[in-house]
């Protein structure tokens, strides 16, 4: 036992040093185990910030009801879970929700639902659901779990929003923002990335209002006490983060793609006429990027929504992307041209989500970069594309040089780096992850050639959609990409790759060790040169 370990905690909690009656055999056998106590005073099962991996979810059905005169909210959560080692705890994540009941049923429905015990541990932001007898291996299962909660009064989870029209009304709104750990604020869930899942979503609401989520609405039902339930198809698989809904008194317009998708921006009533240039923004925007990384965008509907109180300048739901109103609603007659290339961009970035971070996801925050590096590298690739007479092309120097700045302080982190809980998670969202990240990926472009890098990019996508990768996934793709000897494609990257150096593996170019140089280490190289006489000496430093 580690007795800084325990004096740390035995500040902030009682741990009890037990093997709780609960445990599975694998817990069993390790008798040292130190567990942390749970609300109740009872031992919580488990004493790690990362969720264990003995249980697995495939899929949500999530009932949400708010309130919004009370400005609290109601819940049912459904959780299919698969069980990949014998257990008789689950264990995920739940903060600032009052759980009301659990239950536990086989997935064949042959049994009666069984009560579950709830345990629940605070600075973790865990529950764990204990059963009576163990979870098989290689058994599905689906635990229910109901909860009430306040609609947050931040700009995280499910949160209470306003705005106040014209005429001086003030009028109420809910919507959500989950990156990077907010969702357990919403409903219970495994919030982490690698987690991934199907979500059905359905939302009741006053008819004066409309509900929003990733997925088109399905119907809609009338029921008991006036209410509207609407109910959205099945998502596609991805990470709890990307889950998001809004009610509100929103009015949208739309277009189509010329591939069939609908696009829609909502606003508040009043200024829904400023949305006209982010549609317009959108539809190109999406357009392009499936010709670019050529792979159909997966869902019927793509939603832009601008919402009066948002912190961060925009987030990549998947089909529901949110937005500051700054962010999104642009105004000929009164918005700057910086405020036109600053929608434009953010728009882009978001979008390009919806292929890096939402069809591929990090499998851990150490490695947000390879979701917001490459939104932010994204975004001059496409609009220099798509609107050319912004001229993005002389900004993105100058994002280099930010970033250069941040990357030479002793504060500056690798691009890379571990992170463990939620504080230091946030502290990833930075210039070194998002602009250092672009701007290396800016160098890779020429230095490969950008066929041979949208080339890797394409593979790198296509072979790990809807799943999770680490760091050296992105460089693998990379590596061994060019054409077969003898082909035409003689030319650029591939022919230069086949030349020796110390970047080479054989007669591969060796992108990992390559890159790793610039992800695995904070910093950037400094170059001195001096010249004496006819000679030039070159030194390095870092």
């Amino acid at each position: 036992m580690n007795p800084y370990y325990l004096i740390i905690f035995c500040v902030s909690s009682i741990l009890v040093q037990v093997k709780p009656a609960s445990m599975n055999q694998e817990q069993a056998d390790n008798s040292n185990t130190l567990f942390p106590a749970a609300a109740n005073g009872k031992p919580f099962p488990w004493n790690k910030m990362r969720l264990p991996d003995h249980v697995v979810p495939a899929n949500y059905d999530l009932l949400i009801h708010p309130n919004l005169t009370t400005l609290t909210f109601t819940g049912t959560t459904r959780i299919g879970i698969a069980v990949r080692r014998q257990t008789s705890v689950v264990v995920l994540h739940s903060k600032n929700l009052e759980i009301v009941w659990a239950t536990l049923q086989k997935a064949t429905g042959a049994h009666q639902p069984e009560a579950l015990t709830v345990l629940e541990y605070l600075p973790n932001e865990q529950i764990a659901l204990v059963t009576a007898e163990p979870l098989l291996t290689g058994h599905n299962y689906s635990v229910t779990i109901a909860y009430k909660a306040n609609l947050a009064q931040s700009f995280h989870g499910f949160y209470k929003s306003s705005y106040r029209t014209q005429s001086g009304e003030v009028r109420v709104l809910a919507s959500t923002q989950f990156e990077p750990t907010a969702a357990r604020l919403a409903f219970p869930c495994f919030d982490e990335p690698a987690f991934k899942a199907t979500f059905s979503v359905t939302i009741r609401r006053e008819p004066k209002h409309i509900a929003l989520s990733n997925m088109p609405i399905m119907k809609s039902v009338n029921i008991a006490g006036g209410l509207v339930e609407d109910h959205f198809d099945v998502s596609v698989k991805m990470s709890a983060y990307l889950v998001a809904f809004i009610v509100s008194d929103f009015e949208s317009i739309s277009r189509m793609t010329s591939r069939g998708v609908k696009v829609s921006v909502y606003a508040a009533p009043e200024k829904i006429s400023d949305a006209d240039y982010a549609l317009d923004v959108a539809v190109k925007l999406l357009e392009f990027y499936e010709d670019y990384f050529n792979i159909p965008y997966p869902l019927p509907k793509q939603d832009l929504a601008a919402i009066p109180d948002f912190q961060s300048g925009a987030m990549e739901n998947w089909g529901l992307t949110t937005y500051r109103e700054s962010g999104l609603l642009y105004n000929p007659e009164t918005s700057s041209a910086p405020n036109k290339l600053w929608i434009t961009m953010i728009v882009a970035h978001e979008l390009a989500h919806q292929w890096f971070g939402n069809l591929v996801t990090m499998e851990w925050w150490n490695d947000l970069w390879l979701n917001e590096g490459f939104a932010k590298f994204m975004e001059f690739v496409s609009v220099s594309v798509t609107h050319p007479e912004l001229q993005v092309e002389d900004t993105f120097l100058m994002k280099c040089f930010e970033a250069m700045e941040v990357d030479a302080l002793n504060s500056s982190h690798p691009v890379s780096t571990p992170v463990e809980n939620p504080a230091e998670i946030q502290e990833m969202f930075d210039d070194v992850s998002y602009d250092k990240g672009a701007c290396i990926l800016n160098m890779l472009r020429d230095y490969m050639g950008a066929e041979a890098f949208q080339a890797g990019i394409v593979k790198y996508l296509r072979h790990y959609s809807y799943r999770n990768t680490k760091n050296e996934d992105l460089w693998n793709s990379m590596t061994d990409i060019c054409p077969a000897e003898g082909s035409s494609e003689s030319d650029g990257f591939c022919s230069r790759s086949q030349q020796k150096s110390h970047w080479t593996r054989g007669n591969i170019l060796d992108v990992k060790t390559m890159m790793n140089t610039w992800t695995l280490q904070k910093g950037f190289p400094l170059i001195t040169v001096t010249v004496k006489g006819k000679h030039i000496h070159l030194h390095q430093e870092h």
